[in-house]
């Protein structure tokens, strides 16, 4: 039986058949050179996103949340719904209040595609590498690759936010 590790349920309960996108997409990001992979929820009315899959649960628990400030990240990517990409961390330092942690990790770039179904975004696809990971052709590999698993990805990420 798999178990939910993202989505609030206790752990007897099975994961829904959507679910299993997560894996799979974070599998896909791997293989192209991912190193942290996470998938938020954008929980406006309490101001926060809501972490519902990670790739490293210690250090990112999927039941962990972080303040969603209205800020230049929030322009770009909730706003204009446009990825947002930082390649170096001076560029996502101003936006993430634990840049120290993720290069603590080694990790250098990021990327955060928003995650919408014609209503406001849901949520987004966090993925993290060495710094400079994030070239024009790769973006547009990851970018495929999220839109491919929109439909799935959106029903997860509605039901997460309907509690």
């Amino acid at each position: 039986m798999a178990r939910n590790r993202s989505l609030g349920l206790d752990q007897t309960q099975t994961m829904p058949p959507d679910e299993n996108v997560f894996a799979k997409l974070h599998a896909d990001c791997a293989a192209l050179g991912t190193r942290l992979f996470t998938i938020t929820a954008l929980d406006d009315a309490a101001g926060l996103h809501r972490r519902l899959y990670t790739s490293h649960p210690v250090e990112y628990p999927a039941s962990g949340t972080k303040p969603l400030d209205r800020d230049g990240w929030y322009d770009a990517c909730v706003a204009t719904r446009q990825t947002f990409v930082a390649n170096t961390p001076p560029e996502f330092a101003r936006y993430f209040f634990d840049h120290a942690l993720i290069t603590s990790l080694g990790l250098g770039s990021c990327i955060n595609i928003p995650v919408a179904d014609g209503g406001p975004v849901l949520g987004t696809v966090n993925l993290l590498a060495e710094a400079g990971h994030f070239t024009p052709a790769r973006l547009a590999t990851y970018e495929a690759l999220v839109e491919a698993a929109r439909p799935a990805l959106c029903r997860c990420l509605a039901l997460s936010l309907k509690d």
